[in-house]
């Protein structure tokens, strides 16, 4: 299908691009990008898409993303995810392995590609288990998880507890190339349900300290030292953290991580009276933590902002904040919540962009396969995945109203700008926002 995208404000964070410009669009490639009205006039567009006062902009590419399918669908179906993401500008996903049965065999992975690809929304991009039903024992098949098409190999939440099997899984993926993505989390100090601090001392819950972050990231960084593995740190979330994750990089050691949208904006204190929808994974920590990412982020320590979708029923959610289990939606959150972050940084628009757009594609390199090129840009001879948006629109966040299952958000009630009109994935229309 040829699409013609007119009158808008192209921003492609990836080469610096910030103009007025026509985009053409044919066979999910863009074919031309020029000054607004010079389009060839051999290019005979079947759909035209009035981009007047809205910024066309890549399609955003989130690393953390649960879908709840399979196993969980009672939290959420494939397809109303993946309609969450494309109403949030979210053409690309990477999933977490954690399912029920775990992605630690190729034909389950296989099967969750096939399906979304058959609802022809977002792209996915499945993480498959490190080990087998992410046991921390035994190691997957890597070799032939890669081939179903994992772009990486995660354990979720499931700490490997034993240093030795952890040293091993870097070993191998190191030695094939493979990318392995880790939640630097101490199994044995990285148990409780809030950050340990004065908060959670005086409410009786129990706390997880910073250290349980720290050691565990030590412990990564010892074994990448020695393996040569490329580590990639996910949801960062307190300021040494994110000061051990700069020495680092520093240092030239082969790592990136990411920091969610829920601690880029959120602190301890907003639990307020026990406020369930704040039960979150990693829990919210201190302000000067908060703080931390918010420059880290910006100042590319932390290399790139997630949603940290995590969609929860309300029968799992409506409990004792001890007892609710953690997570929120966040999917169509994602590009709002950037552009707050990067409005109260007073940064350009194209840095806070890059955070949701090339930056993650950066991440993910190799392992797009033959999207690594062009994904995350706007380039000719490019995909055609863009999102469309209303920089100066501003929404207020109503659990109801959201398209994923998983209706509990920490941002409910929110005014957050950045209204999400339109978004192409392929060159094909996913998202139309009503007039």
């Amino acid at each position: 299908m040829k699409v013609l995208i007119h009158g808008g404000r192209l921003i492609d964070p990836s080469s610096g691009r910030d103009e007025a410009a026509d985009v053409a669009i044919a066979a999910g490639r863009i074919v031309a990008i020029r000054a607004p009205g010079t389009v060839s006039a051999d290019f005979q567009p079947e759909r035209r898409i009035d981009a007047a006062g809205l910024i066309v902009a890549p399609g955003l590419v989130d690393l953390a993303v649960r879908l709840r399918e399979p196993g969980h669908e009672h939290e959420g179906m494939l397809e109303s995810e993946m309609a969450a993401a494309v109403a949030g500008g979210v053409t690309s996903l990477v999933c977490l392995p954690d399912t029920d049965p775990v992605l630690d065999e190729p034909g389950l992975v296989q099967m969750l590609k096939f399906r979304a690809r058959n609802l022809n929304r977002a792209r996915l991009f499945p993480l498959g288990a490190l080990t087998r039903g992410l046991q921390g024992e035994a190691l997957t098949e890597m070799t032939v998880l890669t081939q179903a098409g994992c772009v990486g190999f995660s354990q979720a939440e499931a700490a490997i507890k034993d240093t030795l099997v952890l040293h091993r899984a870097l070993q191998y993926a190191a030695t094939f190339g493979y990318a392995t993505w880790l939640r630097p989390n101490d199994a044995w100090l990285g148990v409780g349900v809030a950050a340990k601090g004065p908060l959670a001392t005086r409410m009786g819950l129990s706390g997880v300290p910073v250290v349980a972050e720290t050691i565990a990231l030590a412990t990564i960084f010892e074994l990448v030292r020695d393996t040569g593995a490329r580590v990639h740190l996910c949801r960062i979330s307190s300021a040494a953290g994110v000061e051990l994750v700069r020495r680092a990089k520093a240092e030239g050691l082969a790592v990136t991580c990411d920091a969610s949208i829920n601690q880029l904006h959120l602190t301890d204190l907003d639990i307020g009276h026990f406020d369930a929808a704040m039960r979150l994974t990693p829990p919210l920590r201190q302000q000067r933590d908060r703080d931390a990412i918010r420059s880290g982020l910006a100042d590319g320590s932390i290399d790139a902002l997630v949603s940290d979708h995590t969609p929860v029923a309300a029968d799992a959610k409506n409990l004792p904040f001890a007892e609710a289990e953690p997570g929120a939606t966040g999917l169509e959150l994602l590009l709002s919540l950037a552009l707050k972050w990067g409005t109260e940084q007073r940064l350009p628009l194209a840095q806070t962009l890059a955070t949701v757009t090339s930056a993650p594609v950066k991440v993910l390199g190799d392992a797009l396969g033959s999207l690594a090129a062009s994904a995350g840009q706007l380039v000719e001879g490019g995909v055609a995945d863009v999102c469309l948006f209303d920089a100066a629109a501003h929404w207020t966040v109503q659990p109801g109203a959201l398209r994923s299952q998983g209706k509990h958000t920490p941002f409910a009630g929110y005014e957050l700008p950045g209204r999400v009109r339109c978004t192409l994935v392929a060159g094909r229309v996913a998202f139309d926002a009503p007039a």
